[in-house]
């Protein structure tokens, strides 16, 4: 996403997997050398079709990957210079070659990688997207698949799919269906994901749908274009109220641009109502531009108003590129006094930093509940190539909070001084104060006790359903349009 924090800097989180954050674009030509370019204004205009010329051959293409990434990487230590391009048969595969010994030592897990100019900049300019608007989680055990989240104004949510129906077969209209128990048995979660078909205007698929009431039907949808709303209209900001305290509810789904208005509203709403005391959500955020988690800690900045929020810091020969950026208190702002955030294995990159960038500050006054996160505290930059419609996502920097925290590559648990165990209960809505991991983040704000997250538990972005002993993980896949590496699990 883009971070806006400068006129020089824009970028944003994203990963293959889950996240990755994205600061600087250094955009144009075939060196990617220099200053990183300006921040976009409007509206990113389409990016030509790539040329058919020698320019972008496959060999032009690899070679300038290895320009970027020999010249940019933020672990020069661990590029395999020597791999040998002509030993690969995409781009995509000989950039898994020269990061391979980083991925070995778990500090890179596609986070660098190829992707569209044009697909990119549209997501993040307005959350533009084409699907059904759904995130789906599975139960590898259980060999089931369900909805843990709809969009509104998009083809779902429409057809009255949301958080906790079940999918049980799959199939084209005027096919045959085949159940998903099947589908998972022959491909495990991958075919599923080739179920569903690819991420295009106008693709149909015909779903078999179970409620939580355990009624069936048959329901044909067709994906659509649609703008993501980042912070929900039904859930994603009310004032919850336990006992005689008023406590401010906040769901970010994805840190794009439009993000800010909302959350700006949301707080103002707060600040009027005198809360001080905050649920973060970010159980499905896979991050996003690091100016909307800017803007995000700002309206939490009360009372730290010039603090360091945190510090950017590239490899020994772009140091010149290192920078620390501040808190900046808003109208809108409210100081709080306690702050659960809410987080799971797909909570990465932006959301990450937001939550880490309050540890110094807030010490055992804010709460880790869920479970552990992703785990990326790196960064890339976008290093554009127009005229093959490339855009090379390099990890080439660190994130660290006012105390030089920044090494949580196996999540943040291990950092938040107080953390609290919940599963993502499906039996009830996002916002629902009966929602087991919003019930527990109540009761860390009233002082009522909880079981920490344990450290040992793999950040593999599971969630569990409350009543059973299955667990459950987001549904992705590899690769993939923006949206899915930003907000996990959507289709």
């Amino acid at each position: 996403m883009k971070y806006k924090r400068s006129s020089r800097f824009f970028g944003s989180f994203s990963s293959v997997v889950a996240a990755s954050l994205v600061l600087a674009s250094c955009g144009g030509g075939s060196s990617g050398s220099g200053a990183p370019a300006p921040v976009p204004t409007s509206t990113p205009t389409p990016t030509p079709s790539p040329s058919t010329s020698a320019a972008c051959s496959l060999r032009a293409r690899q070679d300038w990957a290895f320009a970027q990434l020999n010249e940019w990487y933020v672990f020069p230590s661990l590029f395999d210079a020597a791999a040998n391009p002509a030993s690969y048969g995409s781009v995509d595969a000989y950039i898994d070659a020269l990061v391979a010994p980083a991925r070995a030592q778990n500090r890179d897990r596609h986070f660098t990688y190829l992707t569209s100019i044009a697909e990119e900049d549209a997501y993040y300019a307005s959350g533009s997207t084409a699907g059904f608007g759904i995130r789906l989680g599975y139960d590898g055990v259980g060999r089931r698949v369900f909805v843990i989240e709809s969009f509104e104004g998009a083809p779902a949510l429409a057809a009255n799919i949301d958080r906790g129906d079940e999918i049980i077969a799959i199939g084209t209209p005027g096919s045959a269906m085949q159940s998903v128990t099947a589908l998972m048995t022959l491909g495990g979660s991958s075919a599923v994901v080739n179920a569903l078909g690819p991420d295009d205007v106008n693709v149909a698929r015909t779903l078999r749908i179970r409620s939580l009431s355990g009624a069936e039907r048959d329901v044909t949808l067709t994906k659509a274009d649609y703008a993501l709303d980042p912070v929900s209209n039904r859930y994603g900001a009310k004032v919850l109220v336990d006992g005689s305290t008023r406590i401010g509810y906040i769901n970010l789904r994805s840190f794009i641009d439009t993000a800010e208005p909302d959350l700006r509203a949301a707080f103002a709403d707060f600040k009027a109502q005198g809360v001080t005391q905050l649920i973060v959500d970010l159980r499905y955020n896979g991050g996003g531009l690091i100016s909307t988690a800017e803007a995000f800690g700002n309206l939490m900045a009360g009372g730290l108003d010039g603090q360091v929020y945190g510090y950017i810091t590239y490899r020994d020969s772009k140091a010149a590129n290192n920078e620390s950026f501040r808190f900046a208190q808003q109208v809108e702002s409210i100081q709080p006094t306690k702050i659960a955030f809410i987080g799971t294995g797909g909570t990465a990159s932006a959301s990450e930093l937001l939550i880490n960038g309050f540890v110094p500050y807030f010490h055992g006054n804010m709460a880790l509940v869920g479970t552990n996160t992703y785990g990326k505290p790196v960064g890339q930059i976008a290093l554009d190539r127009p005229e093959c419609d490339d855009r090379l996502r390099a990890l080439a920097l660190k994130i660290e909070n006012a105390d030089h925290q920044g090494e949580y590559f196996t999540g943040l648990a291990s950092v938040v001084p107080v953390t609290c165990r919940a599963t993502d209960d499906l039996t009830h809505p996002i916002g629902d104060p009966a929602e087991n991991m919003i019930a527990t983040a109540l009761d860390y704000l009233a002082g009522r006790s909880c079981s920490p997250i344990s450290l040992t538990a793999t950040a593999s972005a599971s969630l569990g359903v409350t009543g059973t002993a299955a667990t459950r993980h987001i549904l992705m896949q590899d690769g993939g349009s923006t949206i899915k590496r930003e907000v996990p699990g959507s289709f």
